[in-house]
């Protein structure tokens, strides 16, 4: 055997014992509390989708699944977080369009490639936002909110989880349309936005419907559109934007899990299974129905390329509307 063979063998040792132990790490996997970033803050929808998958996820794998809420950015603190994460797969984010998807559109400058940073592990829901409005509003439907706000250029307000979001976006595109001009108040997050909407504080809100489908089912507050394609099982007496003469508006809001880039394949094809199973259990499935997002459950593969058309849209849409965070 000449060196140069010696060499080349043991090197191919060297590389098969790497492959083995890397292997062995991913079947072990989880040995130890895994986090899940949610990047809002508690009682908004992101929140509210993810502690109930994160405790069931904890009983399945035997560990943890601890919800850290690190709001901020436009989602981009939390998510950043993640992508700056050992890829080993006990770092995971509960995603939504906007620091993933929306936020390459308004923002310059980004901590982060979304399309490089994650790994995607499954679409789990996508709901679509709402307009709303506190019952003390004289409008019961789209047509008398729009003649309010001609009557009252520049006075009536529409709230957002934040600025350059996906609530931001809708409500931007509905004044485009509706040729209205709203004052735009923006929230760090779907609890706080609640808050002042129940208080009278703001005039209206683009809001995802988890954050106020109890309110309005409970004739605490009224909706009075729904901003996707098509009207939504959780409330289908409500009517599109589209239908209200806004053609072509479809804006919802969706959630993902995600990890950073380079988690092996064998977690991240675990987490899937996992996770893809805890959507589909009656209870979990029943609270989501409540909360009036449906359920996805994507391959990873669908996922990333989902995530692909949403980015090529939302540039479509911000350049329309003209969105400029910085």
């Amino acid at each position: 055997m000449t060196l140069k063979s010696y060499i080349s063998r043991i090197a191919w040792v060297a590389l098969l014992g790497l492959a083995m132990v890397g292997t062995t790490v991913a079947q072990s996997y989880p040995y130890k509390a895994i986090r899940l970033i949610v990047p809002f803050p508690p009682g908004g929808g992101t929140d509210l989708l993810a502690r109930p998958i994160a405790q069931v996820l904890s009983e399945i794998l035997g560990q943890n699944v601890i919800v850290d809420n690190r709001s901020g950015g436009n989602g981009m603190i939390g998510a950043d977080i993640v992508a700056k994460s050992p890829a080993d797969g006990y770092t995971m984010m509960m995603a939504t369009s906007a620091e993933v998807a929306l936020n390459v559109a308004v923002y310059s400058k980004m901590p982060y490639n979304p399309e490089r940073a994650f790994a995607s592990v499954t679409q789990v829901a996508v709901s679509p936002l709402v307009l709303v409005v506190p019952l003390s509003l004289p409008a019961r439907n789209v047509a008398e909110f729009i003649a309010l706000a001609k009557e009252r250029p520049s006075k009536l307000s529409y709230a957002s989880g934040g600025a350059g979001g996906p609530h931001n976006v809708a409500g931007e595109w509905m004044k485009l349309l509706a040729k209205i001009d709203l004052t735009h108040v923006p929230y760090r997050g779907g609890g706080p936005l609640l808050a002042d909407l129940m208080g009278g504080h703001v005039d209206s809100a683009i809001a995802a419907l988890p954050v106020v489908v109890e309110q309005v089912k409970a004739g605490r507050l009224r909706v009075l559109a729904v901003t996707s394609a098509k009207r939504t099982p959780a409330l289908p007496g409500v009517p599109t934007l589209n239908e209200a003469g806004m053609p072509g508006l479809d804006v919802s809001q969706w959630w993902g899990v995600f990890v950073p880039a380079g988690v092996p394949r064998n977690i991240i094809i675990k987490l899937h299974a996992k996770i893809v199973g805890i959507i589909k259990l009656p209870n979990i499935l029943a609270r989501m129905t409540a909360l009036g997002a449906e359920p996805v459950g994507s391959s990873p593969a669908q996922f990333h390329d989902f995530l692909h058309e949403e980015i090529t849209k939302y540039r479509r849409i911000v350049k329309l509307t003209k969105i400029t965070i910085d």
